[in-house]
């Protein structure tokens, strides 16, 4: 499954809606370092109840609108 997902770093909790376009996936980890992205795969791989290592970031990893792919 691919899922566009819009990313806020450096949010005041961590949460994953949904949306129109996909989801939104606020984080409080900043965006440096990769710690938003390592945060983002906890944060999905929580909501859809798989491991984190079944998560790949397809498009995007320095932007915030993602394509993400969960297999």
């Amino acid at each position: 499954m691919r899922i566009e997902v819009a990313v806020k770093p450096g949010a005041h909790e961590n949460k994953v809606e949904k949306t129109d376009s996909g989801l939104r996936v606020s984080t409080t980890a900043p965006a440096r370092y990769g710690q938003a992205n390592e945060a983002i795969y906890k944060l999905l791989a929580e909501y859809f109840d798989v491991a984190p290592s079944r998560i790949k970031i397809l498009r995007g990893a320095t932007s915030h609108k993602k394509l993400v792919e969960i297999i």
